[in-house]
């Protein structure tokens, strides 16, 4: 699969131009994503305490913590969907904290949720449909199913007729016709059979390889540690440690206390 073409980036010494009140960060390339002491509720319930990280373009990023540790309210919080009371997110320089989700999608952030959220009465190919961005983009329909090619075999079928798996690749090509230029997965290999989580893995590789950007929660470390560069364990709503998938891999009390592993 081709290699996914970016805009042309100014070759300014403090990367691309910032709207007033963006973090400045001297000569260092601008994030493609930034996350600052990010707090969100829900209710009267404080799930997520000062979250911070940075995404880089071309990078996969990982966001790991076990059951409740608040890594979906992250990615939620991100899009909008849990507004954080206190924080900024900021997306190539543009302060996005407080936008509605779809402002956000509109902006290039494709968003995965965990409980995949297919419309089930309709085909595949329907999902695929409503999804796809207006005058076409890299994730052209041929490139999807070029990467889930069990999706043009079931392109007739309706989505709730799929297997837990399939329906997972579903919602993921769902995002990428709308072609982002980040991608947020939300436990894309949770409840899945071995086997099918490596498939998804080489096909999140696939990804990686056209230099999509990817922030990916999950539960599952040694899949995870495989595909990502760097990455945040996060725990009780808090960021526990941030470093590369050689320090976590090295870093057996970290693993143990807030992964389990």
């Amino acid at each position: 699969m081709p290699e996914r073409p970016h805009a042309a980036v100014p070759s300014q010494p403090a990367g691309p131009p910032q709207p007033a009140g963006a973090p400045q960060r001297g000569g260092a390339p601008q994030p493609l994503l930034l996350v600052e002491d990010l707090h969100a509720y829900y209710g009267q319930s404080h799930v997520l305490f000062g979250v911070s990280l940075r995404v880089d373009r071309g990078e996969v990023v990982f966001l790991l913590g076990r059951n409740g540790a608040g890594k979906s309210t992250t990615l939620k919080s991100i899009m909008g969907v849990v507004p954080p009371r206190r924080g900024r997110v900021w997306y190539k320089g543009e302060d996005l904290t407080g936008r509605p989700p779809h402002e956000i999608a509109r902006r290039g952030i494709g968003y995965v949720p965990d409980d995949r959220r297919i419309f089930a009465d309709l085909t595949v190919a329907e999902n695929l449909e409503i999804a796809t961005r207006d005058g076409g983009g890299y994730w052209t329909l041929g490139r999807v199913f070029e990467l889930f090619p069990v999706l043009r075999e079931k392109q007739r079928h309706k989505g709730g007729h799929l297997s837990g798996g399939e329906q997972k690749m579903l919602a993921i090509a769902r995002a990428l016709v709308g072609d982002p230029e980040l991608l947020l997965l939300d436990e894309p290999m949770e409840g899945l059979a071995p086997l099918l989580v490596r498939a998804l893995e080489e096909r999140i590789a696939a990804l990686k390889a056209t230099g999509l950007t990817v922030l990916l929660a999950e539960q599952n470390v040694h899949a995870v540690l495989r595909l990502a560069d760097r990455g945040y364990v996060i725990d009780d709503g808090r960021i526990r440690y941030e470093g590369t998938v050689a320090d976590l891999r090295a870093n057996d009390e970290v693993r143990r206390r807030y992964l389990l592993v």
